[in-house]
């Protein structure tokens, strides 16, 4: 049976690739690791947690003591690696965390990985899920490659990018068998809302203002989570070792464009009168070193793998609000930090 460690399996995205994972391979046997810090969520997962092939393991990866016992107790054959401090104004109020779990947790991860199998990589492969942040802030015109240069401009992108060049160093000077996807931004159900989409879903819920950065016209290619699990599971069996793939929608966004059309969907499904929510769009200071632009260049793994996104943006946001309004409790529970009573009773 083989082995998987998937790190950050509470989170977003991590969860969704858990039980991408669990429920279409009954004959791997999914190891979850996951701190369970604010953007942990163990009640995404309560429908596969008595699956027999998963198992969850409360860990920080920057513990190096727990780390090794880990990997000597289960022998992990792959690492799907996507624990990662991840909001760029909490990089910008506390850069050493994010330089500490993001760097150090990476180097942690590589080394034990390095030590278990040393230099039998047959059949073995440490997958590492980045951002398209790292390569810093495009203009009007342009998408960015694999080949793009990285240019981060906040302590988080930093952060991201310091891991990934620590990947590839493994790579060259061990042989580690490395796969690096970077990533566009990434929406959909559950998603903590601290991040744009649910949390303007959540203040139109209740009447708050909508904070829009600057002026509004920072544009991003927003990428349906479920497309993304699936990409990472077509990365992880059928990608080619020592490469990087760049993963998003096709599908830029300004800011403000997107808000508008958020309200306008909710405006509908709420019964409210057309323009109510967009009355609650306010503009605020900017923050430093916002990135104008980022769009990426998937033709890679268009080309060689075949993936490509499923959901439209309309459709992809109309779901991910219905999600949002049919499970208010949810919501409730993530603002309130009631959802942390669920896992602290269990895993103390």
């Amino acid at each position: 049976m083989r082995k998987i460690l998937i790190t950050g399996g509470a989170g977003f995205i991590g969860s969704h690739v858990v039980r991408l994972f669990v429920n279409k391979y009954p004959n791997y046997q999914i190891f979850n690791l996951d701190a369970l810090t604010y953007a942990g969520n163990l009640e995404n997962l309560i429908d596969i947690e008595s699956n027999e092939n998963y198992t969850f393991l409360r860990g920080d990866i920057t513990d190096e003591v727990y780390i090794n016992s880990i990997f000597k107790k289960y022998c992990f054959d792959d690492v799907i690696h996507l624990a990662a401090e991840s909001h760029v104004d909490r990089s910008i109020s506390d850069p050493l965390a994010f330089a500490k779990t993001n760097v150090l947790g990476t180097m942690i991860l590589l080394n034990n990985f390095k030590e278990l199998h040393k230099n039998n990589w047959k059949g073995k492969r440490f997958y590492h899920i980045s951002t398209d942040e790292v390569y810093g802030s495009l203009g009007e015109n342009g998408l960015f490659k694999e080949t793009t240069s990285y240019d981060p401009n906040s302590p988080y992108s930093a952060s991201k990018a310091s891991s990934d060049h620590f990947v590839r160093a493994y790579g060259e000077t061990y042989g580690l068998p490395f796969i690096i996807t970077n990533c566009s931004n990434n929406y959909g159900k559950q998603q903590f809302p601290e991040k744009l989409i649910p949390l303007f879903i959540n203040n139109v819920l209740n009447n708050k203002p909508l904070p829009v950065y600057g002026d509004g016209n920072y544009t991003r290619d927003w990428l349906y989570v479920i497309d993304h699990a699936k990409a990472i599971d077509m990365v992880f069996h059928r990608g080619n070792i020592y490469q990087t793939y760049n993963i998003g929608g096709f599908n830029e966004w300004k800011n403000i464009d997107l808000v508008k059309l958020l309200c306008k969907q909710m405006d509908k499904k709420l019964g409210r009168s057309v323009g109510s929510s967009e009355k609650l769009i306010t503009f605020v200071k900017d923050r430093p070193g916002h990135d104008l632009r980022y769009a990426i260049d998937a033709s890679k793994i268009n080309q060689e793998l075949g993936w490509s996104p499923t959901v439209t943006f309309e459709q992809g946001l109309s779901e991910t609000i219905d999600w949002y309004i049919s499970n208010e409790h949810w919501l409730k529970n993530i603002t309130s930090g009631n959802y942390q009573n669920y896992y602290m009773k269990k895993y103390k």
